[in-house]
Parts: C-alpha cells; sequence; structure tokens
C-alpha cells in the first residue's frame, strides 16, 4: 500500500457533529456480522473487540447486525439480539467500554426477514415473515406478514431504538438494505403486494421504511441522530437496482428524509463507481445531492477486492485511498465506513494517520474466526 502523507489525510480526520453524535474524525466502523454472541447476548469479548476500534481513533463505531424483538428476526443463534435482559445488558458493557475510550457508537437494528436457513440447521420458533412470503424473485420460503405483524414490527424497531437511547448510544441504525426486511419491502421481486404495503413503485413500497422512521424518531426524540443503511445490490441478486434514475433515487429517498432519518448509509461493492451515467458521483454523492442530508460512503474502502470475492476466499490486499480523500473534501459525501480493513486491524485508522500504512495488512476470509 503506498505511503499516503498525513497531510494529505486532512479530510479524512476533520471532526464530524450532529446532533446526538460527535466524531474526532470521519472514519466509521461498518457493520459487520460476526455471531459471536450465544444465546443473542454480547459477552466481555465482544465489548473488548469494540473498545480496541474506539481506542484506535474509529471515530464512529456501527455495530454488527442485531436483531429485534421478533420471533424469527434472525436465522443464527449467535447474532445478538437488541431486546431481553440479559442482551441489553451485555450492550451496556459494549457502550461504557468505547466511551471510556472516548469512541462513539451506535447499534445497527435489525430484522433478516425472510431468509434461507442457517447452515448450522438452528431455526427460529416461528416461520420467517416478510412483505410476501418470498426470499427471492420467485422463491417462497416464508410467511406473508399481516398488518398486525407489520404493526408490531415497527413497534419493535422504536423499542430498540428507545433502547439505544437509555443505554447511552450516540446515535441508532436502522438497516435496510442487502436484501432484508425493510429491502424486502422496498423490492419489487420480493414485495407483490397490493395493499398499502406495496405498489408499483418505489415511493409505494417505501411505506414500511417510512413508517418504521417515523416510529423511531417518535421513541428516541429530535436530537438523537438517525442512521439508515440502504443498497440498490442485494443478496438475492448482485445486479439489483431499486432507483434506476436520479429522478427514481428522490421519489426513494425523500419520504424517508422526512421521515426523520439524519444521514444515509450507501452501500455500494465498490465506492469509486458511478452511481448513474453522465455523473462520477456515487450512491452517496447522490443521496446527499438529492436529500441534503449527511451521507457514509462505504464499499471496498482501503482493499484491492470487493468483499463477495473476499467471502468466496480471494484474499484483499490493502490499496491507496487517494480517489476517496478527494471525493471527501470535495463533501460529495461526509463520512467514510471501513469493514473489512478494520475486521482485521484494529489499529488501522492510527497507522494510517501516523503514516505507517506499509504496516497495514490485507484481508482474508480466516479473519471471519476470531475476534481480533
Amino acid at each position: 500500500m503506498s505511503e499516503t502523507k498525513p497531510a494529505d489525510l486532512a479530510p479524512l480526520f476533520r471532526p464530524f457533529a450532529l446532533k446526538s453524535l460527535r466524531m474526532k474524525n470521519r472514519i466509521v466502523m461498518a457493520p459487520m456480522t460476526r455471531s459471536f454472541s450465544p444465546g443473542g447476548v454480547p459477552g466481555p469479548d465482544v465489548a473488548a473487540y469494540y473498545r480496541r476500534r474506539a481506542e484506535n481513533e474509529v471515530g464512529l463505531i456501527l455495530s454488527e447486525g442485531t436483531v429485534i424483538d421478533r420471533p424469527a428476526s434472525s436465522n443464527d443463534a449467535n447474532i445478538p439480539h437488541f431486546y431481553g435482559e440479559k442482551a441489553l445488558a451485555g450492550w451496556k458493557g459494549v457502550i461504557d467500554g468505547v466511551h471510556a475510550a472516548g469512541g462513539a457508537m451506535g447499534p445497527q437494528i435489525w430484522h433478516m426477514g425472510i431468509m434461507k436457513p442457517h447452515q448450522s440447521g438452528w431455526m427460529p420458533p416461528a416461520p420467517f415473515e416478510g412483505p410476501s412470503g418470498r426470499v427471492a424473485p420467485g422463491e417462497a420460503g416464508g410467511t406473508t406478514m399481516s398488518e398486525k405483524d407489520i404493526a408490531d414490527t415497527i413497534a419493535a424497531y422504536a423499542k430498540a431504538a428507545k433502547a439505544a437511547k437509555d443505554l447511552g448510544f450516540d446515535t441508532v441504525e436502522l438497516h435496510g438494505a442487502h436484501g432484508y426486511l425493510i429491502d424486502q419491502f422496498f423490492w419489487a421481486a420480493t414485495n407483490r403486494r397490493e395493499d398499502q404495503w406495496g405498489g408499483p413503485t418505489i415511493a409505494e413500497r417505501s411505506r414500511f421504511a417510512v413508517e418504521a422512521i417515523k416510529a423511531v424518531r417518535k421513541a428516541v426524540g429530535e436530537e438523537m441522530a438517525i442512521i439508515i443503511r440502504l443498497s440498490q445490490w442485494k443478496q438475492q441478486d448482485y445486479a439489483a437496482r431499486l432507483a434506476e434514475t436520479p429522478a427514481e433515487m428522490e421519489a426513494w429517498l425523500g419520504p424517508m428524509a422526512d421521515a426523520g432519518v439524519d444521514i444515509f448509509h450507501c452501500s455500494q461493492r465498490r465506492f469509486w463507481e458511478p452511481e448513474f451515467a453522465d455523473s462520477d458521483l456515487n450512491f452517496a454523492g447522490w443521496a446527499k445531492k438529492i436529500t441534503g442530508k449527511a451521507t457514509i460512503s462505504v464499499g471496498s474502502v482501503g482493499l484491492s477486492g470487493e468483499f463477495i470475492g473476499s467471502f468466496r476466499g480471494e484474499k484483499s490486499e490493502p490499496a491507496p485511498i487517494d480517489a476517496l480523500l478527494h471525493r471527501l473534501e470535495r463533501d460529495e459525501f461526509d463520512l467514510v465506513a471501513v469493514g473489512r480493513a478494520l475486521l482485521a486491524d484494529p489499529e488501522w485508522a492510527v497507522k494510517l494517520r501516523e503514516g505507517r500504512a506499509g504496516e497495514i495488512g490485507g484481508f482474508s476470509r480466516e479473519a471471519l474466526g476470531t475476534l481480533v
């Protein structure tokens, strides 16, 4: 990895503040599933894992996906919960450790929707649920949510967000990306409903997300920063797109901005790829331009290969971030989320700032097996 001069890193190490969120720099640890919380309860090893990133100058830590209080919100027994006395006590230990190290943190609130069974064979106590009983285009996999199911799920998002505020977290993020529940409502291939929760347009299919955001805003008040993570691509279809034009993106994002989102976390497989033709703006750049809200850009930051290949066993090597810094300097987006590079090396940010980029290693699938 080429040595970027510390002076050139100035855009990345500017402070950032928005409502309840106070960050020493623009670096965000991206949410990454770890499955190290037996029975849904994060323990001291999870708390130490996050604290190490705070100790090493990560401006904002977004937790791994942590599921809401629904019987089938998860397909993995070791995914952490964000409900219940034991799990919330575990998260209290996490946030206290991060704050003691001078960091900021928000949980990513998650419902997986309709999923395929986990490779372990574990199954939740109720069938998977989603907007139309589909796990993928044309593929059944669970039950269609009733009006009561939808209302109870929206309430569960709000309950989890309120718990985050009460525990002292700095922000909260809703997981609305990658083919999970909120995204299953967005996506026409998995949302075939003909009632108020579906429809032929992305604006109509966004109602579930909008109502969840409104409920979360009511639960946490006006001063807590709310983030939503979004993606065009899905784990079920990497080529899927919800918005083919800027106008469609405005119809998608605008109602969520009006409902109370403060920051859009815009997931791409490669941050440098333009979102639409005739502009070099990426997803986060377009989201900021359209809504006027702050945005987070993410996607293969600091690594040579994108994450899907790395999970297939392809090793990713360190890569320069000069193009990212140029985009950040011109305020195309506000924050930068780093995933695999920070998963593998908790000192990634401090090594970069101190001009020790040569000490940063790559990422291999084996890193998923431990909490470094």
